[in-house]
């Protein structure tokens, strides 16, 4: 039996081992504009040696005593507004003044409400049905089973519950639930708490149009052929003229499919571009935004306190060098975080000449590695620049990202990008007859004629990507069977 035995063994190796201050600089590169200002916002608060400066800093302020940092470690992130001097002050205060001004005589010790506690909460739609079930004749339990109703709507209306379910909750017979559903529904907005489209547009029709049996009858037992815009088919099963349904299938469309929809509207979200690209005098100019951004300088009174002359316990001292490295490193990942994006902004706008020129049907194939050889980087740091940054361009506001697309093979000549054959489907589709819409073997045909060799699965994958329909459910016409 062999003897076990411990050894010590001396080996060399290489690793490539990520500082925090290069971790740090990576997460930066990586972050949106706001996420960049949140972030610098909470350093802000947890460095004293971090502050936002208001003036320029002086070549003296841009100097550690105890620690040696370059100037460009302190250089401030500046934003300058420059008014010319010919300015016509009066016709801009003409042009957006919004009348006379109204004087209100107040009392100045009156303690005025902030504008927070002004902020109200937009109307429910259970509220605003709520509302209305509360001021008819409904009894205490119909209250309850109406608030058990309006509290399993979706965000359409529609009711999310069956009637067992609710008569459960409410212990109460579906029956009773059944005649509260009915009084809710024919509250505003009408069709409210349906459950199916069908009924929701059945409860609208018999209410606004009560005397248009053939609308209803049209909802309740073939709105199938108009889901698939089969008039031919709706003509033959109602053996009414074409003239007639049409004028009923008019109204119908104006009934709201999604009664519940104008009290559930999800607050927008503007986009606040990283870049804008100007044109000024046929050349494009890269503009960096830089609105709201602190410009951030290392505070003079910690750096006095490293000075020789200064008397400071070792952990003090050493505390205030580490914070000391730490601005520096961050205000020189920001300015570098900057520079590149410009950089790779700057090879964007040479790569895709065509599209600032004339648009995104002139978008050509880009990958990472095109910009990464272009200004010398690497693909990842290419693509954690180009990650949620948008760029504003005479074409509208687009995410970097969607500058590199693959390409698609032409008859002849150079590939061609594939957003651009997207955008010209969605041309070709706009532009066409309404009453014969191409199908996707057609727009097959007429892209190969101008020089783009794509498949029809692809057409019929792209254009469900642009959210169109396929060209069966584009007939708008109404024609004789």
């Amino acid at each position: 039996m062999a003897a076990l035995e411990l050894r010590q063994q001396l080996k060399l190796s290489q690793q490539l081992i990520m500082t925090p201050q290069l971790q740090q600089a990576i997460k930066l590169l990586q972050l949106s504009r706001l996420e960049l200002l949140e972030t610098i916002n909470q350093e802000l608060e947890t460095n004293p040696l971090l502050e936002e400066g208001q003036e320029e800093a002086t070549q003296g302020e841009e100097a550690a005593t105890a620690e040696p940092v370059t100037e460009e470690g302190f250089e401030s992130v500046e934003i300058t507004e420059k008014i010319r001097e010919d300015f016509d002050w009066e016709g801009y205060l003409e042009e957006y003044s919004s009348g006379s001004p109204v004087v209100v005589e107040t009392d100045p010790n009156q303690e005025w409400t902030s504008y927070d506690h002004s902020l109200t909460l937009p109307n429910t739609l259970e509220d605003h049905v709520a509302w209305q079930l509360r001021l008819s004749d409904c009894t205490e339990a119909e209250q309850q089973i109406g608030g058990l109703i309006l509290g399993n709507l979706d965000k359409d209306g529609y009711l999310d519950a069956t009637i067992d379910e609710i008569a459960q909750m409410a212990e109460a017979t579906p029956e009773q639930v059944e005649a509260v559903l009915t009084k809710v529904q024919r509250l505003d907005p009408l069709g409210v708490a349906a459950r199916d489209l069908r009924e929701c547009l059945s409860i609208q029709a018999k209410i606004l149009y009560p005397d248009n049996e053939l609308l209803l009858q049209i909802i309740e037992q073939h709105l199938h052929f108009l889901e698939t815009k089969n008039y031919q088919a709706l003509v033959r099963a109602l053996k009414r003229s074409p003239d007639e349904i049409k004028t009923a299938i008019d109204i119908l469309l104006q009934l709201d499919p999604r009664p519940g929809s104008a009290y559930n509207e999800e607050s927008v979200e503007y986009i606040s571009p990283d870049i804008y690209v100007l044109k000024v005098d046929d050349e494009f100019v890269i503009v960096l935004n830089e609105d709201g951004m602190p410009k951030l300088r290392v505070s003079s009174y910690y750096k006095e306190a490293l000075s020789e002359d200064a008397v400071l316990p070792t952990e003090a001292k050493d505390y205030i060098q580490n914070k000391l490295r730490s601005a520096a490193w961050l205000i020189k990942s920001i300015h570098q975080r900057q520079r590149t994006l410009y950089k790779v902004a700057q090879s964007i706008i040479k790569l895709q000449a065509d599209f600032f020129d004339k648009g995104v049907s002139h978008l050509k194939p880009m990958v990472l590695r095109d910009v990464a050889e272009d200004v010398g980087m690497h693909e990842s740091t290419i693509s954690r620049v180009t990650s949620s940054k948008y760029m504003h361009t005479p074409h509208g506001i687009f995410e970097l990202k969607y500058f590199f697309n693959s390409s698609i093979n032409s008859v002849r000549g150079e590939a061609v990008a594939s957003e651009s054959v997207k955008e010209r489907i969605r041309q070709l589709i706009k532009e066409e007859d309404s009453k014969k819409p191409y199908s996707d073997q057609e727009i097959v045909a007429i892209l190969k004629r101008e020089n783009i060799d794509i498949a029809r699965r692809t057409v019929a994958k792209y254009r469900e990507m642009l959210n169109i329909l396929p060209s069966s459910k584009r007939k708008s016409s109404f024609w004789e069977p």
